[in-house]
């Protein structure tokens, strides 16, 4: 084959392939349409805050508002339904339209002011959330290359937790190649943006919860050597990508569909590592086309080209019980991956963990909603660290049994006893001597008699 045919040959290979590419997306685009189309739901289903959990979202609205007033209207109705405590946003591109929307949203209060704006802005709710400072980093000329839209760091509590959030919108495109001979380079310029992350978050943040999170542009999952994150995935025990398992699930589930492609993106420090494993913790995709009549179409047309995704973190429990020296009713007030009680316990008396079953056994592992009797050396503040726990069914024998409350004090005249099984005024505490209790206060354990084998539920209103 001659030089020329080949030459040929090639361009028409080349051409073929990116007609292929063309064809597969609108392949895509017909069949995604369609499919959103099919789950189409109403904007009240769509929910995702709790007030037991904090949330936290990152959504790129598309040079905020992409349809003028509609968007406007889209996006409060959004925001109020999935109920989240802070929105990390990117691309706002009309403040006062941003403002009328925040005037809207009366739960919520918003922030934007940049020394350059380039978009980034934050809503948080103002009943849970307190903010300690929020600043921009790398802002100088330097670093204007890798951080064409300065990094923006909120420092907030959250019902006593003190989170770091970094909101972050990184340079777009590329070839999908890292290049680092070329500054130029898209990948190259992501790749130092996210070292400079880690860099900034390893020196001034450690032992602090921190989360970064935005439009970072690029894929989680690309081989080693053209990983834009590579020097963050190689740190397992001081990070982790919440939204991992979202890269590599199905693309129905990534966040920017209209190429298909998940490039945006939730990173948590291991201070929220066992956080983020509770069972009640989430990190999903918020397909809000899917509650619209018109599907992706209509998302795209009037929200954005951009899916949110959403953090639900449940934190763990710090809970400090007093007990006297000797004998104790006690109880375990969280849920915990480790109820073994000289562990729960440490100044217990090795062998006199004791529960009552019609007759007292000794026992090893503590269990929720079980009261036990439990010999203790010295006088002690005794610290529980595990998830709370709102709600509890705990089954009663007839006659005389020990119980335990949840992890926050609950009203005798709350317990819920459909059947009528409590005998009235049977519920004593010890501390020394026998008392009646009008409160089941956590940690602490209590005598209940009923006149039948049943269920009650503890559930905290």
């Amino acid at each position: 084959m001659s030089t020329s045919t080949r030459s040929i040959f090639i361009i028409e290979i080349d051409s073929l392939n990116k007609i292929m590419k063309i064809f597969n997306k609108l392949i895509y685009g017909t069949v995604f349409i369609m499919m959103t189309n099919m789950f189409g739901q109403d904007l009240d289903d769509l929910d995702f805050g709790n007030d037991s959990t904090f949330e936290i979202l990152s959504w790129n609205i598309e040079w905020f508002p992409k349809n003028g007033q509609a968007t406007v209207n889209y996006v409060t109705d959004i925001i109020q339904s999935l109920d989240v405590d802070v929105l990390a946003i990117q691309e706002v591109d009309n403040t006062n339209m941003f403002d009328q929307m925040l005037d809207a949203l009366t739960q919520y209060e918003g922030y934007y002011e940049s020394a350059w704006f380039a978009g980034l802005a934050y809503i948080y709710k103002t009943d849970v959330i307190e903010i300690n400072d929020i600043y921009e980093i790398y802002t100088t000329s330097p670093y204007w290359s890798p951080f064409p839209r300065s990094p923006m760091v909120m420092d907030m509590n959250f019902m006593g937790e003190n989170i770091i959030i970094i909101n972050n919108h990184f340079k777009c495109c590329g070839d999908g190649y890292l290049d680092p001979d070329d500054s130029g380079d898209e990948e190259t310029r992501r790749y130092i943006a996210s070292n400079l992350l880690k860099e900034y978050i390893d020196t001034n943040f450690q032992g602090d919860n921190v989360i970064v999170l935005g439009d970072l542009n690029d894929i989680l999952t690309d081989n080693p050597e053209n990983n834009v994150f590579q020097l963050i995935l190689n740190d397992p025990a001081n990070y982790l990508f919440a939204d991992m398992n979202i890269a590599q699930g199905p693309s129905s589930s990534w966040s920017y569909p209209t190429w298909p492609s998940h490039i945006d993106h939730i990173l948590i420090t291991n201070e929220l590592f066992d956080e983020f494993e509770n069972d009640n913790s989430d990190i999903q995709t918020i397909k809000i086309d899917e509650y619209l009549d018109g599907g992706w179409s209509e998302y795209d047309q009037n929200v954005s080209d951009h899916r949110p995704v959403a953090l639900k973190l449940l934190f763990n429990e710090q809970l400090i019980v007093d007990y006297t020296e000797g004998w104790n009713m006690v109880g375990l007030p969280v849920i915990t991956e480790n109820n073994e009680y000289q562990v729960q316990f440490p100044n217990a008396v090795e062998g006199t963990l004791f529960g009552y079953n019609g007759f007292y056994a000794e026992e090893t592992f503590l269990e929720n909603g079980r009261g036990y009797w439990l010999r203790i050396e010295g006088s002690s503040a005794n610290v529980f660290m595990g998830e709370p726990i709102a709600e509890l069914e705990i089954g009663l024998d007839e006659g005389w049994n020990m119980i335990t409350g949840l992890t926050s004090p609950i009203q005798i005249i709350s317990i819920i006893d459909e059947e009528n099984i409590v005998i009235e005024g049977t519920i004593y505490g010890f501390n020394g001597g026998y008392d009646t209790v009008d409160v089941l206060m956590p940690g602490k354990g209590y005598w209940l008699k009923a006149n039948s084998s049943g269920i009650i539920t503890l559930r905290l209103q």
